[in-house]
């Protein structure tokens, strides 16, 4: 039954990161192909960005209380709107209004249901659902990597407009996963097998009665000092890494490639995030996930540094290598430092945060990058990513040491 959870769980990873690969990794290269420009296509994504950072942490606040709309539901009707949408623009042809909207609209969803599928997994594992969360989520990493791989040769012959069929196909497996992937309900005969089961569900209860959401942000990081700092730190991460990723392909093109060599870079970025991602829980039990997020802050500054002074596509590929260390050290070890340091009522508005906060990143990054991009360069824009990303990792690590200090105490 284990494996069937994770079974399940992976399967829901890699139908989302498919999709994700279409709309996000290359999303310039689709508005490129309808007519936009560098800066143009810096606004979308930036007004996108901005819709999901404050979308994301009012619908965990919503899902966090008690009613209708939890995890799973949340996740069902975000790929239906990402379905429609997709299904608008593959009849729209090279209609720049319409492709703004709709573009910023499934892009924004998108972004806004991956902190719930972080949160969908810890709430079943809490359940009694035994899912292997680096392993599945490390796993849709390598979905991304496959599609990477081949998706650049397919655009080339085929066009622009199979990114969206692809997106569709990949929503209706989401669809279908999503809404079979129902949390077991625990049988009263197992509640009451023994008075002192009984009694730990009811110090439990009580525990968790006590438990007070902050559902406003800045009770929220009153109450978590050290993560707030952290969230500007990841802000500082993601303007440099989005900028990579956005502008990717006009960075290989100035390097000699295409959209061939753009599948091929973002494989083998992606491709590298499944060992790491499926040993972190390894990894974790000799490593504090505190000091893993300075190392993949430093490994983000490193990643941009070494394109700064890149002349070919050998240069761009080992500048990719160091997602390693970086994107894929990050995300899981984020998502298991909220799980362990914040109250459960707190925990779907802290991995929403997060994500908030990478998409902020993505905000200032699209807004600068476009616009550095047509009037002052690739050079001009990489320098920029990294001093923003220096000033992240500095701050990352005064923030986690000093809350591991404190724990020490204690």
């Amino acid at each position: 039954m284990g494996r069937f959870w994770t079974f399940r769980y992976t399967l829901l990873n890699a139908a989302y990161f498919v999709a994700f690969c279409t709309i996000h990794a290359l999303a310039a290269v689709y508005l490129l192909a309808n007519g936009f420009n560098n800066t143009e296509v810096g606004v979308l994504l930036a007004i996108a960005n901005i819709l999901s950072a404050i979308a994301q942490p009012v619908f965990a606040g919503i899902i966090d209380k008690p009613g209708a709309l939890t995890n799973r539901r949340f996740i069902i009707i975000s790929v239906l709107v990402i379905m429609a949408g997709s299904a608008i623009l593959m009849i729209t042809d090279k209609n720049k209004p319409i492709i703004f909207i709709v573009y910023i609209i499934i892009y924004m969803i998108q972004f806004a249901y991956q902190p719930v599928m972080t949160a969908l997994c810890f709430e079943y594992q809490k359940a009694g659902c035994n899912i292997f969360y680096g392993l599945a989520r490390g796993l849709g990493s390598a979905s991304f990597a496959v599609t990477a791989f081949f998706i650049g040769g397919i655009v080339e012959d085929m066009g622009v407009g199979i990114l969206l069929t692809i997106n569709i196909v990949a929503m209706v497996i989401s669809a279908v996963i999503a809404y079979t992937f129902k949390k077991p309900k625990v049988s009263v005969t197992k509640k009451e097998s023994s008075t002192e089961t009984a009694d730990e569900n009811s110090t439990d209860s009580d525990e968790l009665s006590q438990e007070k959401a902050h559902n406003n942000f800045f009770d929220f990081i009153k109450t978590y000092p050290a993560y707030a700092w952290f969230l500007l730190a990841t802000i500082c991460f993601f303007f440099a890494h989005n900028m990579i990723n956005d502008f990717m392909i006009q960075i290989i093109r100035s390097l000699g490639g295409g959209e061939t060599e753009l599948g091929y870079a973002n494989f083998l970025q992606a491709i590298l995030e499944l060992p790491v991602m499926a040993l972190i829980g390894l990894v974790l039990k000799k490593i504090t996930s505190n000091t893993l997020l300075i190392v993949s802050g430093a490994a983000f500054f490193v990643k941009t540094l070494i394109l700064i002074f890149a002349t070919n596509m050998a240069m761009m590929y080992f500048s990719q290598s160091f997602q390693f260390f970086a994107y894929a050290v990050f995300i899981p070890a984020a998502a298991y430092y909220v799980s362990s340091h914040m109250a459960e009522l707190d925990q779907v508005k802290g991995q929403a945060f997060i994500t908030s906060a990478i998409t902020v990143g993505g905000v200032f990054s699209n807004l600068v990058s476009g616009w550095i991009l047509d009037h002052m360069g690739i050079t001009v824009m990489l320098v920029t990513g990294a001093v923003v990303c220096g000033i992240g990792v500095v701050i990352a690590f005064f923030s986690m040491s000093a809350q591991v200090d404190r724990s020490a105490k204690k």
